[in-house]
C-alpha cells in the first residue's frame, strides 16, 4: 500500500493529489475494461446488414437529426417549390460528405393555476452540421459533428422557468431557455471495426448518449423533463463538455457505453471546457450496458441500464452524486411505441431522487403524425430541496402534425399532481403549443 508518511508532501498537495487520482483512476478503469470487453468479445459484423448512419444515438444527435430531416414525411401539404433546395443539400452530401440542418422552433404553455406568472414563450434557431471527412462511403467512416444555437424568450420568461412559477419540480421544455448563442457541439466521430465500435471526443452534449431512447427529444417529442433523458432524476453536464465517449457491440444483441466529461463547461463560453477540464478536475462519468433486438433496431427495441456518478460543479454550484437508471422500449408492428423508464439519484442535485415513467405513443405510418401520452410518479431529492416533500404525478399528452415536410405543430396538455412547492393547489392544468420548420 502507498503510505504517504514515507514523502515529505504538504497535506495540501496530498489531498490535491489523492482527489486527482480517485477520480482519474475510476474513469480510466471504466473506460480501460470496457474497451478491453468490447475488443476481445466482438464479433465480425453480418455483411449484409444495412449501416446505420446514426449509431449509439439520441433523437437529437446531429447525425440522427440529419437522419430524420432527410427522410420523407407523411404530411397534409407539400412544399414543392423547396425541392431544387433540398436536391442542392442531397448533391452536396453525395460530393463532398457534408451535410447540414438549420431549423426554427417555437413554444408557448400556459398554466390554470400559478404562485407568480402563468405563461411563458421561447424560440430557438439551430444550425448543425456533419462532414464525412474519412472513409466515406464505407463503415470506417469518421466525422466532425457541430451545432450551434441562439436560444431567446418571447415574454418575461422563457419556457424552462415556468414550473418554478407554478410550484412545480419540473423543466417544462428543458433546453428552452434564453442563454442568447450557444455551442452543443463540435467533436469529432469515429466508427472503427466495421462500424462496429464508435469513438467520439471532443465538445459533447451527454444527452446525445446517455439514456437514449426514441421521444426523448423536446424540439419533437413529450416537452416534460421527466418523459426525457434521466427521467429527472439523472445529473446531466452542460453541453459543449469537453468530453470523450466510447460505444459498441459485445455480442449481436449487448452493447456498452462509456463516458467521461467535463463537469464545469458552459455553452454560451464552450472554449473554456478545455480550461477547466484540467484545472478543476470535476468530472462526470457513465457506464452503460444495454440489450437491442437487432443492431438495425438498436434505436426502436432497447432495454438498458445507466450508471453515472458526477464529481460535483462548480460552475452549476452542484455537489457530487451519483445515480442510476432504467429504460425499456419496444417498437411494436412499427406503430406502438410502448417505454417504461426511471431513475434513482443520490445527491448531485437532481429534482427527484425516484422516478418512475410509463407511456405509449402511436405512428400509422413512419415519418407521419405522432401521438404520445405518459404518466410520472416521482419523489422529491431531498437533498437538493432540504425538505420532506409530496411526492409528484406529471401526465403528459402530444399530438405532433406534420402540416408539411418541412413544418411540424404539436400542441400539448399536462397534468400536474401535487406540485410540490405549492401547497395551495393540488393540481395544475398546462397547455401549450410547439413548432418546428426545418430547412
Amino acid at each position: 500500500m502507498f503510505d504517504s508518511s514515507d514523502y515529505k508532501i504538504s497535506d495540501g498537495h496530498k489531498k490535491h493529489f489523492f482527489y486527482i487520482m480517485k477520480s482519474t483512476y475510476q474513469s480510466v478503469f471504466i473506460l480501460f475494461f470496457s474497451i478491453i470487453s468490447i475488443s476481445l468479445f466482438a464479433q465480425e459484423p453480418d455483411q449484409d446488414k444495412k449501416k446505420d448512419g446514426s449509431g449509439f444515438a439520441g433523437p437529437d444527435q446531429v447525425e440522427r437529426q440529419l437522419k430524420d430531416d432527410y427522410e420523407a414525411k407523411e404530411s397534409f401539404l407539400k412544399l414543392r417549390f423547396l425541392q431544387p433546395y433540398f436536391d442542392f443539400k442531397n448533391k452536396l452530401k453525395e460530393n463532398s460528405g457534408f451535410s447540414f440542418g438549420l431549423d426554427y422552433t417555437g413554444a408557448y404553455f400556459a398554466a390554470n393555476k400559478s404562485l407568480g406568472l402563468n405563461d411563458a414563450g421561447s424560440g430557438m434557431i439551430r444550425l448543425y452540421g456533419s462532414w464525412e471527412l474519412t472513409g466515406r462511403g464505407g463503415k470506417n467512416t469518421g466525422a466532425l459533428v457541430s451545432k450551434i444555437e441562439h436560444r431567446h424568450k418571447y415574454g418575461a420568461i422563457p419556457v424552462v422557468a415556468l414550473g418554478s412559477e407554478l410550484g412545480y419540480i419540473g423543466a417544462i421544455e428543458p433546453t428552452f431557455n434564453d442563454e442568447g448563442f450557444r455551442m452543443t457541439n463540435f467533436y469529432w466521430r469515429q466508427r472503427v471495426w466495421q462500424g462496429r465500435i464508435v469513438f467520439i471526443a471532443g465538445l459533447l452534449d451527454p444527452a446525445d448518449y446517455l439514456d437514449v431512447y426514441m421521444l426523448a427529444s423536446p424540439w419533437q417529442h413529450f416537452t416534460n423533463l421527466t418523459f426525457s433523458t434521466g427521467s429527472s432524476a439523472m445529473y446531466i453536464p452542460n453541453d459543449a463538455s469537453l468530453g470523450v465517449a466510447v460505444a459498441g457491440y459485445i455480442t449481436n444483441h449487448i452493447y456498452a457505453l462509456v463516458s467521461l466529461d467535463d463537469n464545469n463547461s458552459n455553452p454560451t463560453e464552450p472554449f473554456k471546457s478545455f480550461e477547466t477540464f484540467f484545472s478543476k478536475h470535476q468530472y462526470y462519468k457513465s457506464a452503460e450496458i444495454g440489450w437491442v433486438s437487432s443492431k438495425e433496431r438498436q434505436f426502436f427495441d432497447n432495454i438498458h441500464i445507466t450508471y453515472w456518478h458526477s464529481d460535483g460543479s462548480e460552475e452549476t454550484s452542484s455537489p457530487s452524486g451519483w445515480g442510476l437508471n432504467f429504460s425499456a422500449t419496444w417498437y411494436v408492428q412499427d406503430k406502438f411505441m410502448p417505454f417504461l423508464r426511471g431513475g434513482y439519484a443520490e445527491d448531485a442535485n437532481t429534482m427527484l431522487q425516484k422516478s418512475v415513467s410509463a407511456g405509449c405513443a402511436y405512428q400509422a405510418v413512419p415519418g407521419g403524425h405522432l401521438l404520445g401520452a405518459a404518466i410520472n410518479w416521482g419523489e422529491i431529492n431531498e437533498s437538493t430541496y432540504g425538505q420532506d416533500l409530496d411526492n409528484q404525478i406529471t401526465m403528459e399528452v402530444f399530438y405532433r402534425m406534420q402540416v408539411t415536410t418541412e413544418f411540424a405543430i404539436t400542441p400539448d396538455v399536462q397534468y400536474l399532481i401535487n406540485p410540490a412547492l405549492n401547497t395551495d393547489v393540488t393540481s395544475i392544468f398546462l397547455w401549450g403549443v410547439r413548432g418546428r420548420i426545418v430547412l
